[in-house]
């Protein structure tokens, strides 16, 4: 696409944090699930990788601990992290007030966007007043089709049961634009079926009342030497260029 990335700035360097003693925590058992590529997902062979698997093994060198790293269905994390089966759980949890409620969180360690994409060389601009009148297609119920209602009432909103019905209707020339997660969204365009069709336009969109306060690595109530020793490790690798070099590893098309 012959984008620069941008590599968001997440964590405090400014912010010497100290050290947490561990005391006896001789190895941190990180779970997670396999399903979610790029950010945790299983091989052919069964092996464990991806983004999160890559920062929870930096971590765990950063704060020179031994580590483990397991997978479980997602919707049995949360019970296996309350019957200590692990320690953490790195399953690109979204801290929002229903998950703080269950969960100690670190900083968080990325955030999902929200974009506008647009077909390549259409003169469109992706503001309220460049979007008036036009049929901007969003996945209907979402924190997206809310957005748009809210910020951009002038749009023609058509809304979609799915992302296929999404991308095919942009594609074919039904809709002008989509307001869609970003991440997700760079997949697409950077895959054999957007076709080079398309590009983002405008934001990102951030607003964490409707997009959340972003993703964090999850640990026990009450937890707090762990969440601490979570925070030191993400900055030290942030300071020590880890974190981008681990990103710009899964994430070769930004979007921010």
């Amino acid at each position: 696409m012959g984008q620069a990335v941008t590599v968001p700035g997440y964590f405090d360097l400014q912010n010497r944090l100290e050290k947490p003693d561990l005391g006896s925590l001789h190895t941190l058992r990180f779970l997670t699930d396999d399903t979610y590529p790029p950010f945790h997902f299983a091989l052919a062979d069964g092996t464990l990788t991806g983004f999160d698997i890559d920062l929870a093994r930096a971590i765990c060198e950063d704060l020179k601990i031994a580590c483990t790293i397991q997978a479980r269905r997602f919707d049995l994390l949360e019970n296996a992290l309350n019957a200590g089966d692990g320690d953490a759980l790195i399953a690109s949890l979204r801290i929002d007030a229903a998950s703080r409620t269950r969960f100690e969180f670190s900083a968080p360690y990325y955030t999902t966007p929200a974009r506008f994409v647009a077909r390549t060389g259409a003169t469109l601009e992706a503001t309220p007043e460049g979007l008036d009148g036009k049929t901007v297609g969003v996945i209907g119920g979402t924190a997206h089709e809310a957005y748009l209602k809210a910020f951009f009432p002038h749009v023609r909103r058509q809304a979609f049961a799915n992302r296929g019905q999404l991308y095919a209707a942009l594609r074919g020339g039904q809709t002008d634009a989509f307001f869609e997660d970003a991440i997700t969204s760079s997949f697409w365009l950077a895959g054999k079926d957007s076709n080079n069709c398309c590009a983002f336009r405008g934001g990102p969109y951030t607003d964490s009342n409707y997009f959340g306060e972003g993703v964090g690595i999850a640990v026990k109530k009450g937890n707090d030497d762990l969440r601490r020793a979570l925070d030191y490790a993400l900055v030290d690798l942030a300071r020590r260029g880890v974190y981008t070099d681990i990103y710009l590893k899964y994430f070769p098309i930004g979007f921010y």
